[in-house]
């Protein structure tokens, strides 16, 4: 069975598959959870905070799927990837995948920085728009998209810049 196929058409969408399993515990989860239903409890006894936050990551980016499950201690909901398989097919321009790669490769203290900024642009509105966003940070909109691609609290709507709001 093929099984899902995740289609990668847009170079932004890099950032979030690199980072979904750019740690240890990142790539283990991200293994189990491909070859079995895991719910929240079992992710925080094996992985802990890491492993919690990086479900959270993995779901903001839909990359998860979700069903209930009966255990022991009643009903949890149990996590598994969505995408059997990741194709990739895309095409950039060389500052573009710069861009990319450098968003990828940021560290989570110049992240957070980047984030705190956007966050303080929408000062408390629906969000900022990319463009306003770009300018007032003197960044591509590129490498912006790949830093919200790559945010656990940040996400793209529309032409939007706006903030996770978790299920």
């Amino acid at each position: 069975m093929a099984g899902r196929i995740k289609v990668i058409n847009d170079p932004g969408e890099l950032v979030s598959i690199f980072h979904a399993s750019d740690s240890d515990v990142k790539r283990k989860l991200l293994i189990d959870l491909s070859t079995s239903w895991i719910t929240m409890p079992t992710i925080a006894e094996k992985y802990g905070q890491e492993g919690k936050r990086a479900l959270l990551y993995l779901d903001k980016i839909k990359m998860l799927e979700s069903q209930w499950i009966t255990t022991g201690n009643g009903p949890e909901k149990a996590y598994h990837t969505f995408y059997n398989n990741v194709q990739i097919n895309l095409m950039g321009t060389m500052t573009e995948l710069a861009d990319i790669i450098f968003a990828t490769n940021l560290s989570e203290e110049k992240l957070e920085e980047y984030e705190n900024q956007l966050i303080e642009m929408m000062n408390d509105t629906e969000g900022v728009f990319l463009g306003e966003a770009s300018e007032k940070l003197g960044i591509s909109q590129t490498f912006l998209r790949g830093i919200v691609k790559r945010s656990s609290i940040l996400q793209i709507k529309g032409f939007k810049i706006e903030k996770v709001i978790p299920d």
